[in-house]
């Protein structure tokens, strides 16, 4: 019976479904993992890269993109983004965002506000879910980002055009055993809070870094950690600036062994 209404976008099911959106939801679900903590000095992004062909050269993105990044994007000096699903989607939006992001700071004098940014971005995939003859954007967004106003932040944007505040979050492959690792790191139980409440613990950016490393270490499909299966990127504060950091394979291979102990686990 579903058959009947999984074709447009703009038609809800008896049970009031709208079957495409759902699909890309379950798109970004088998897509390469991405990872984002916010730590009170800063953000995380952490992506999984998944080279289909051993004869890919790498080396021709670095001469057309911002960096020799997959998954992870520079937006403007104070914002990067982690992509998930169809990344020809996600370039779409990128273009845009940056566009966005110029012209705010061409018209007022200052960097656009994280949030400002990222609902504009997810009410133009909420526009893909309310017209006939189009489908919605295949792709999830982790924004990190700093502005006056909140400091840092960390967005998540799903393909039906809904966004939400995380202090971590995890997308893509084995999302679900990345985010109850996630929440039990983060939890803090009564005796630690000293009352009646549970609630989650602040971290700063290297215990961040070092349990993002965990988190992809025991949920990727893999043996071993390099920069040839994942990507870094930091928003942070240097010296009294923000910072946004895209790591090089060279700094990856360095922060990975600098975590050995932690991959090593059991």
């Amino acid at each position: 019976m579903s058959r009947r209404y999984d074709t447009k976008t703009t038609i809800f099911s008896p049970e009031g479904r709208l079957y495409q959106v759902e699909y890309a939801m379950e798109a970004i679900r088998h897509a390469g993992s991405a990872v984002g903590i916010l730590a009170t000095d800063g953000v995380i992004l952490a992506t999984e890269k998944r080279v289909v062909s051993p004869l890919l050269d790498q080396s021709i993105i670095s001469k057309t993109e911002i960096s020799n990044s997959e998954k992870l994007y520079k937006i403007d000096s104070h914002l990067v983004c982690a992509v998930a699903g169809i990344t020809s989607d996600a370039n779409t939006l990128i273009n845009i965002s940056r566009m966005t992001c110029q012209r705010h700071t061409y018209t007022y004098g200052q960097k656009i506000p994280i949030e400002q940014l990222v609902r504009r971005v997810c009410d133009i995939k909420q526009g893909y879910t309310q017209y006939g003859g189009l489908r919605p954007f295949g792709v999830s967004f982790l924004f990190a980002g700093y502005d006056e106003d909140f400091g840092f932040q960390l967005y998540l944007a799903d393909p039906s055009g809904n966004y939400s505040g995380w202090k971590a979050v995890a997308i893509g492959t084995n999302h679900n055993s990345a985010t109850s690792m996630l929440r039990s790191e983060f939890k803090i139980n009564k005796e630690q809070t000293g009352d009646n409440l549970e609630g989650t613990k602040e971290l700063n950016l290297k215990e961040a870094t070092k349990l993002v490393v965990k988190v992809l270490a025991k949920t990727m499909d893999s043996t071993s950690l390099n920069s040839e299966k994942l990507e870094f990127s930091f928003v942070k504060k240097v010296d009294g600036k923000i910072v946004t950091e895209i790591l090089s394979p060279k700094k990856v291979d360095e922060l990975l062994k600098e975590h050995k102990d932690v991959i090593e686990e059991d």
